[in-house]
């Protein structure tokens, strides 16, 4: 009988990344275990969940590396970004420097990551939404920045909101994240 751990037939590399502070680490504790905790510690250096789900009738497990967002631990963390096939780029609603910073996030994983990588911009912390800076329409336009100025195509890039608090939209975000890596290297036959 084949061990579980190798009971799948595709593999993808996934990151989270963003500044310290958006929720990355409870995004990836909902994702893999629907935990939440309000004492959630810095990361330091990366942390790491998998988790397979089901397309096309192919299990699919998502090795998902949570980076630290500090300056300090940059040289670390960009070293995970080789062979990244999927990114969930991280902003927190309710502090405008968290999303300003998404323009430089972009250029980092794309020169030290995968060059066909699909990515989902998250803003995250919706139950906050008494403190919000950033609106929906900002998210949805710098979306659409990035596609018209990193050469990403559309589809592969999207933008959702989620709070890992209230579990709200963190799994429609990696499955769209895995669904739409799926979808590029399904069509290559990768």
């Amino acid at each position: 009988m084949a061990d579980d751990n190798e009971d799948y037939d595709m593999i993808f590399k996934v990151v989270l990344i963003g500044d310290s502070g958006v929720g990355k680490s409870n995004i990836l504790s909902r994702y893999i275990k629907n935990e939440f905790s309000y004492d959630t510690m810095t990361t330091v250096g990366v942390e790491f969940g998998a988790k397979k789900i089901v397309i096309d009738d192919l299990k699919i497990k998502a090795q998902i590396w949570d980076t630290a967002g500090q300056e300090r631990y940059k040289s670390i963390t960009n070293a995970y970004y080789k062979g990244a096939k999927g990114a969930l780029l991280c902003y927190d609603i309710t502090k405008k420097l968290t999303f300003e910073s998404v323009d430089r996030w972009v250029p980092e994983l794309k020169s030290s990551g995968d060059k066909e990588v699909s990515i989902v911009l998250v803003g995250n912390k919706t139950d906050l939404e008494n403190e919000r800076v950033v609106s929906t329409e900002e998210g949805q336009k710098k979306h659409n920045n990035i596609v018209n100025t990193s050469n990403y195509n559309t589809e592969d890039i999207a933008f959702m909101e989620t709070s890992a608090c209230k579990s709200i939209n963190v799994d429609a975000a990696f499955q769209l994240m895995i669904q739409g890596t799926y979808n590029y290297f399904s069509c290559r036959n990768i």
